[in-house]
């Protein structure tokens, strides 16, 4: 999802395209003014924590402010509309995710904007390994002993909240597995460890933002991850694939796009100061500490990225009746 295209590309498109291929400024000017980066959480969770970090790189690589303004509401619709009616400049920016770009077509009846419609990707900030994990008590040792488990008995699972990454990925490995499992949503990860950690819930999907605390220090049983290989954080741990079930893959992941129409030498301009943000070394040393994994992607990229990811969630969730506006 990051753009492999570096500024030499993007002056020369901007050449290419005269005067009127750059909005919001004459050829070779742009940006001319601060940019704004539009968060639709509260501030302090891994949205705008990765948004304030990478956007002090990214000022730095366009010669402009780039100031990150959280709008929370409505699963960030609120923002996402925001976004979608602002021109398409350059100047304007959305923070995105699997919930604003791929799930929320189909938790709501009515959107006020089309995430396949009205916003261009620019590029991808990282995805968050996703893990399966339960007391150090707890007498399931595997991922196959939580199946034969549930057989007799369906445990419990937590995850952030409803219709999150981690919620969709434990209903898909449901479905691909044969686990049985009920859902618990808390309001956002911690509340769901520490109810694992007190013995209210059997069984937690955690992301690695969240998770890796408590997977490296042992306070949890780490039964498999769902990412394509396991984690450096976590080198123990297999992942589902592995474990022979090779389509049960998911992440949770973060990106940013723009309203779709922005000029392509302005897009080309973001997308190289995106990647350098991200490849910047105190980016990447949070990453690492977290187990994020960076994937270089090219704004087209992103785009069929997203597509693959609206094949494979948007009919689940349709399947599993799941609506957040009844």
């Amino acid at each position: 999802m990051l753009g492999r295209r570096g500024i030499g590309l993007g002056l020369a498109a901007l050449a290419a395209a005269g005067p009127a291929g750059a909005q919001g400024g004459a050829a070779g000017t742009w940006p001319e003014r601060p940019l704004r980066w539009v968060v639709g959480y509260p501030p302090g969770g891994a949205s705008d924590v990765f948004a304030r970090l990478v956007s002090a790189h990214m000022a730095g690589r366009l010669g402009q402010p780039v100031v990150v303004e959280n709008r929370p509401g409505g699963g960030a619709v609120v923002a996402s509309e925001a976004v979608a009616r602002s021109a398409p400049d350059g100047y304007t920016l959305l923070h995105v995710d699997n919930g604003i770009l791929v799930y929320n077509p189909a938790l709501y009846a009515r959107l006020p904007y089309d995430p396949d419609r009205d916003f261009q990707g620019i590029g991808f900030i990282g995805r968050f390994p996703l893990f399966i994990v339960v007391r150090p008590d707890s007498p399931v040792r595997d991922f196959a002993g939580l199946v034969a488990a549930s057989k007799l008995r369906a445990p419990t699972y937590g995850s952030p909240a409803v219709a999150s990454p981690h919620h969709l990925a434990m209903e898909m490995v449901k479905r691909r597995t044969g686990l049985e499992a009920t859902h618990v949503p808390y309001r956002g990860g911690p509340a769901a460890m520490q109810d694992l950690l007190a013995g209210l819930v059997d069984v937690v999907v955690i992301d690695c933002a969240t998770g890796i605390p408590f997977i490296t220090s042992g306070r949890v049983r780490t039964l498999c991850a769902f990412s394509e290989a396991r984690s450096p954080r976590a080198p123990e741990v297999p992942t589902l694939r592995e474990l022979g079930f090779g389509d049960a893959v998911a992440y949770g992941w973060q990106g940013i796009s723009l309203p779709a129409g922005a000029a392509a030498p302005v897009l080309a301009r973001l997308a190289e100061a995106l990647r350098a943000g991200v490849d910047a070394e105190d980016v990447q040393a949070r990453f690492r500490d977290l187990g994020i994994e960076r994937v270089p992607m090219s704004p087209a990229e992103f785009q069929e990225f997203v597509r693959r990811e609206n094949a494979e969630w948007r009919p689940l969730i349709r399947e599993l009746g799941i609506r957040l506006d009844s």
